[in-house]
């Protein structure tokens, strides 16, 4: 299921998707904002899963990967 929906952006921003959607690295507006999406939704997943690793501790030999994650990740609103 699909929702429409009405959003503003600045002309940059459509300018860079109709360049994107021109150059042939998009099917369209609307596939690369969701494209955009879905990349936000995993990197925020990715970032509750390493404070989780950091918060329970690793329960195998992860250890050094969730200390290096923990180091290199920012959470920003």
């Amino acid at each position: 299921m699909t929702t429409q929906i009405a959003v503003r952006l600045p002309d940059e921003m459509v300018a860079f998707l109709d360049d994107s959607v021109a150059a042939g690295k998009a099917s369209s507006r609307a596939a690369l904002v969701a494209a955009a999406l879905e990349r936000e939704m995993r990197t925020r997943a990715a970032e509750a899963d390493v404070l989780l690793l950091d918060r329970m501790g690793a329960a195998d030999d992860l250890d050094d990967l969730v200390a290096w994650s923990v180091g290199r990740s920012s959470l920003e609103d």
